[in-house]
């Protein structure tokens, strides 16, 4: 594969990944890590840092497609900053832990955790299960604890968070307006602690290859980031034209399907 026919795969990547973040709301790195790993297999990348490549390329991306989010939801006033902060201060611990917890599995242990996880979020998406509220907003160290688990699984996973920290906030009673934009700005910081996480986890490890620094490779990352902001308006879009429930249910059986890919690799 050359350097410019994969650069390619990953704009119509960062494309996919944005307009499916659009239309169900959900974060694209839980489309870019599995999409990323079988690419990675394409491209001949060792088996035993493909999985944490992805990762830590999905984390990457999410960095410059949060703060596009943060400044749409701050508009309409729908970040809760009281909450942000203190969650903050844990994230940014979990993240890098989660990073390095990541660095200690093999690529195919890896790939089974995110097999596992994918299922699981599917299995969501068909049920539409969500905790009832059930308590008020804890104090800061309740917060900052609930933000260290987040920020720790999502650098595991890839992603920004918002399949953790959205289902928590709406537990703690938090206007689902609010949650959304909180959830959205907490993305940050677990992209930043988490890329930088896997920079320094993945630095000059033998098989990575050209143009990757650390567990981040860059014409993923440029290509990703390329299309993916725009298409997420595109997807907003099609979401109030098309079925989203029934797009939703298929999206989910998809996602079971790659789950049981890594499964049963």
């Amino acid at each position: 594969m050359t350097l410019i026919y994969v650069f390619a795969s990953y704009l119509a990547l960062g494309a996919l990944a944005g307009t499916l973040a659009g239309l169900f709301g959900i974060g694209g790195g839980l489309v870019i890590v599995p999409v990323l790993i079988f690419s990675f297999g394409l491209q001949g990348i060792s088996f035993e840092i493909a999985a944490h490549l992805a990762v830590g390329t999905s984390l990457a991306t999410i960095v410059f497609t949060s703060m596009s989010s943060i400044r749409s939801h701050q508009k309409h006033d729908a970040v809760r900053w009281d909450i942000f902060r203190p969650m903050t201060v844990g994230i940014v611990v979990g993240a890098v832990l989660g990073a390095w917890s990541a660095a200690m599995l093999s690529g195919p242990t890896l790939e089974l955790v995110i097999g596992v996880f994918v299922i699981l979020v599917a299995i969501k998406m068909l049920t539409g299960a969500n905790p009832k509220p059930g308590r008020d907003v804890p104090g800061k160290p309740g917060l900052a604890a609930s933000g260290g688990v987040i920020g720790w699984a999502s650098a595991i996973f890839g992603i920004g968070g918002g399949t953790l920290t959205v289902p928590y906030l709406n537990w703690c009673n938090v206007r689902m307006q609010e949650t959304v934009g909180t959830s959205a700005a907490c993305g940050l910081p677990i992209a930043v602690a988490g890329a930088l996480g896997n920079i320094w986890t993945g630095w000059d490890h033998p098989n990575l290859p050209e143009y990757s620094v650390g567990f981040i490779y860059l014409p993923a990352l440029l290509g990703i980031i390329m299309t993916s902001v725009l298409f997420a308006r595109v997807g907003a879009t099609l979401a109030h034209r098309l079925d989203a429930v029934v797009l939703k249910r298929i999206f989910a059986i998809v996602l079971i399907l790659v789950g049981l890919r890594f499964l049963l690799s």
